[in-house]
């Protein structure tokens, strides 16, 4: 059964002859297996993420240009999130069998604009087709940075909780068109010493409670610091839920929650040492519990946010 209408492997030659040459890939696109020089003395990061069209996406309305681009960038921030460096992707992708080869035309090159502006060649993959809708998994590999890998483990109470950038109403446009916050963490872990960090994808209430899962704690956020982006406003006009409410849940912000020391705190919000982005304060770790304060009162927090459900 062919894979594509014009065949899988005029598809992977179309594909080799738009593929630069990279210092890092000895063996590219169109053999068994990539080949890669990899640093010995630093930990390899590996990510991976897929996209289900009609659960993450719906092609018709966002085009597949755009849909490629989101599905290289949500990996590229899971990578920030350990301030890490990405070195190479792996993609391989479902095509529908109507328009299959123009829909992984546009894939390829939405993917390659994300992967350009942060130096990760695409280096191979897999395509098949059938009867379903699109389906994209990328994989990306990295390495570490600084002084290793920033987990979700480090955070402990009294640490600061911060927030690279305004959050909410990401359904306005933000989740297609999203800049992973990768330069800016690499930056960060040089900055100051990152006790623990993740990316919100399924929303800041829902991400920050699997951070404080991981390092053992609890959390107080601070409604009145949280930083809410216009769409969340516009958002709160005809939803019903408050722009706060957007901010807490929405998702696919993909902006970084990371934790410090009360001192290194200060010194970020003084100093703001990373061009591009207003670093803010939204709370601080605690033994235990998961709590808001509004208004000088203390009120628990559900982890609400995107569940991925499994039955």
């Amino acid at each position: 059964m062919p894979i594509l209408t014009a065949g899988e492997f005029e598809y992977i030659d179309w594909i080799r002859k738009r593929t630069p040459a990279h210092p890092r890939v000895l063996v590219g696109p169109g053999d068994d297996t990539a080949v890669l020089k990899i640093q010995p003395d630093r930990p390899l990061l590996v990510t991976t993420d897929m996209l289900l069209e009609g659960s993450c996406f719906l092609l018709d309305q966002a085009g597949p240009k755009a849909i490629g681009r989101k599905a290289l960038a949500v990996n590229l921030s899971d990578i920030a999130a350990m301030a890490g460096k990405p070195t190479a992707a792996v993609v391989s992708v479902g095509l529908p069998r109507d328009r299959g080869r123009e829909i992984a035309e546009a894939l390829y090159e939405g993917m390659r604009e994300v992967a350009d502006r942060f130096d990760t060649p695409i280096v191979g993959g897999d395509t098949n087709s059938w009867k379903g809708g699109l389906v994209i998994s990328v994989t990306i590999l990295g390495e570490a940075t600084g002084s290793g890998p920033v987990t979700r483990r480090g955070a402990k109470p009294g640490d600061w909780i911060m927030v690279t950038g305004p959050l909410g109403g990401s359904i306005l446009g933000k989740h297609l068109n999203f800049t992973p916050r990768v330069r800016e963490a690499m930056a960060l872990h040089q900055a100051t010493r990152l006790t623990a960090m993740i990316d919100i994808s399924d929303g800041l209430a829902a991400d920050l409670h699997h951070l404080c899962e991981e390092s053992k704690c609890g959390a107080v956020l601070k409604a009145e610091t949280i930083p809410i982006t216009i769409a969340a406003h516009h958002l709160a006009l005809d939803s019903g839920n408050s722009a706060l409410e957007h901010a807490l849940g929405d998702g696919e912000d993909f902006e970084l929650i990371f934790t410090v020391s009360p001192e290194d705190g200060k010194k970020l919000v003084a100093t703001q040492p990373i061009a591009g982005i207003t670093l803010v304060n939204i709370g601080e770790i605690v033994p235990s519990g998961f709590w808001i304060e509004e208004g000088g009162v203390r009120k628990p927090l559900e982890p609400r946010g995107y569940v991925h459900e499994m039955r």
